[in-house]
């Protein structure tokens, strides 16, 4: 009996019905006619009652819950999520379908209304994007199901407690991957080179399109197939490609619910995949006052597999970037040349000119691609109308802060240093495109 009271919930009618009832009650005392009627209701009230009960709780209701979801989340994206539902019974049932997600979701109440047909079958798809990386863990699916007149709802509770991890963005990875090799590429930004590289080992025979070099025109091919045709030639492989992110407080920034290091994870995830698939060697080194994760360049299968654990357990630490570590970090983890992205944050000229002697030493021995975030919000705000003196004042040191960065990429470039200033939402697409760029020119 007491497992049935914890089972049992009042369906929407019922305070409507047992209101009424109690305000006929209320105004027989003025008119005593009423008061018969108030009687006859609140005993067809309390039959009713008793029936939606017996309906519930006779046996003859069933219902089943289960859920299906990703063997991982991939993070910032939206994963999907399946829950199915059996209805056992022979009854037409209205319910709602109550899922526990994980607290990192911070939904605090997710509910699902269902019309189910008798011995039926139904599914519901919704969509998570988690923006932390760590376990998440699902917990039990509630289904309320009312009673045909809707007086009492029962709850059935299936176990279906669950946990996943979110790792960094695996389906940005495969799509920057699909892009990178599509002979499409150039529609959605990235750029795809026929010229794969400065190197003459030949690879294949093409026909030729717009761009290529009209140099490597196959006169023999071109004459039997009636269309120009061109050799192409494959890049220099089993180069290294190290992304070195840095971990210092400024890369807390949020944008987009995710922080600057999550984009910069997510970003080298999809670089190295497509390094690897051009059969270059990638590494990981991660900094901050100390030296966090390393990773020698290497192109075994399982290397990004160490990549992908490597950037999991990745946080933001609260302190200023030792760049003395990091230079003699990459001097030990790569003493030959190869191409360096540091993923990094400057909010200051301060920041940079600490940093700036550290990289042109850097720069010498490897190629750099130095990679900093635009603010969005400050550009946002510089372009807003300012309404009073006060807006002004806040509009002018907001210009101020948007021409600091800019100043900042041209010191960046005087020093020849390979620069990218970017929003953290097209960070992934920009830093591809500069890697199959500097692979097209042969500079790696």
């Amino acid at each position: 009996m007491i497992k049935y009271l914890d089972e049992i919930y009042l369906g929407r009618y019922n305070l409507l019905a047992i209101g009424f009832v109690a305000f006929l009650f209320a105004l027989s005392y003025k008119w005593t006619f009423l008061f018969p009627i108030a009687q006859g209701l609140s005993m067809i009230l309390f039959a009713l009652f008793l029936a939606d009960i017996f309906i519930l709780f006779g046996g003859n209701v069933k219902v089943k819950a289960a859920r299906e979801i990703p063997q991982v989340f991939s993070l910032g994206d939206e994963n999907q999520v399946i829950l199915k539902i059996q209805n056992l019974s022979a009854l037409d049932l209205s319910m709602v379908i109550i899922d526990e997600l994980p607290v990192q979701l911070q939904f605090r109440r997710f509910e699902r209304p269902l019309i189910m047909e008798g011995k039926s079958e139904r599914e519901t798809k919704y969509s998570v994007r988690p923006v932390n990386r760590g376990e998440y863990e699902f917990g039990d699916i509630h289904c309320l199901v009312a009673g045909p007149i809707r007086l009492f709802e029962r709850r059935f509770t299936s176990h279906a407690k669950a946990t996943t991890r979110t790792l960094p963005s695996i389906m940005q990875m495969k799509e920057f991957e699909l892009k990178a090799f599509s002979r499409i590429a150039t529609a959605d930004g990235v750029k795809k080179l026929r010229k794969l590289g400065v190197s003459y080992e030949f690879e294949q025979i093409n026909p030729y399109v717009k761009g290529d070099d009209i140099r490597h025109i196959n006169w023999k091919a071109s004459a039997k197939r009636q269309e120009l045709m061109v050799n192409r030639f494959e890049t220099e492989r089993s180069q290294a490609i190290y992304s070195v992110i840095c971990k210092n407080r400024e890369m807390k920034m949020p944008f987009n619910g995710l922080s600057l290091l999550d984009h910069a994870i997510n970003t080298s995830l999809a670089v190295s995949n497509i390094a690897l698939h051009k059969y270059d060697k990638i590494g990981l080194i991660t900094f901050s006052d100390k030296i966090g994760s390393m990773l020698k360049a290497s192109r075994e299968k399982k290397q990004l597999k160490n990549l992908i654990n490597a950037l999991y357990n990745e946080k933001e630490r609260e302190t200023e970037a030792n760049y003395d570590l990091l230079s003699l970090s990459l001097r030990q983890i790569a003493p030959n040349r190869s191409l360096v992205f540091l993923y990094i944050n400057f909010e200051s000229p301060y920041a940079l000119d600490r940093a700036l002697p550290h990289l042109k030493l850097i720069s010498k021995r490897h190629l750099l691609v130095v990679i900093f975030f635009k603010n969005v919000e400050i550009e946002k705000f510089t372009e807003s109308q300012a309404e009073d003196l006060r807006g002004i004042y806040k509009r002018s040191i907001a210009q101020k802060m948007a021409n600091e960065k800019e100043a900042m990429l041209s010191k960046l470039k005087q020093a020849r240093i390979q620069t990218i200033l970017t929003e953290p939402d097209k960070l992934s697409m920009r830093t591809v495109d500069k890697y199959l760029e500097l692979k097209g020119r042969g500079l790696i």
